[in-house]
């Protein structure tokens, strides 16, 4: 299968930044907390990442469930993990701490599947889900918890 380019184009001032999504007719506005700098008026890239991250696995998941052949009526993810800003926001160098930590990821589905395809969707999200996959191949320790609403 051909790789698929996908590509943005930000601008902005201080920590707040438009992103323009090629061949979209959307931007996506962000901003930081005032911790930070900002103003906190948007969802910083932080929220963001975790935001692409429970909106893969709802995508993945559908493709998987279907490949499955069982419907998932709902799913609800709830996604958090810890974040150490010492070397963002200080520049003191914290080797492994640059990054998210202790990735959780909670997913609660209405589905008509046995616990035997639960437990395999489950699985196979994890396994191919994209953004699942930047965070395990950079290391972060993640924990997938899937049970049914």
């Amino acid at each position: 299968m051909p790789l698929v380019t996908f590509a943005v184009s930000g601008q902005g001032t201080g920590v707040a930044q438009t992103v323009a999504v090629d061949g979209a007719d959307y931007t996506i506005e962000t901003d930081a907390y005032e911790a930070f700098g900002g103003k906190d008026q948007h969802p910083s890239p932080l929220a963001y990442t975790l935001a692409s991250l429970s909106s893969c696995n709802q995508v993945t998941s559908s493709i998987v469930a279907k490949e499955l052949g069982i419907t998932l009526e709902h799913v609800k993810f709830d996604v958090a993990a810890d974040f150490n800003p010492t070397t963002m926001t200080t520049g003191t160098d914290r080797p492994g701490e640059t990054t998210f930590q202790n990735l959780r990821i909670d997913a609660q589905i209405t589905t008509d599947g046995t616990d035997e395809q639960v437990a395999k969707l489950a699985e196979e999200t994890e396994r191919r889900c994209p953004v699942s996959q930047l965070f395990a191949q950079a290391g972060v320790k993640i924990t997938n918890n899937w049970t049914r609403a």
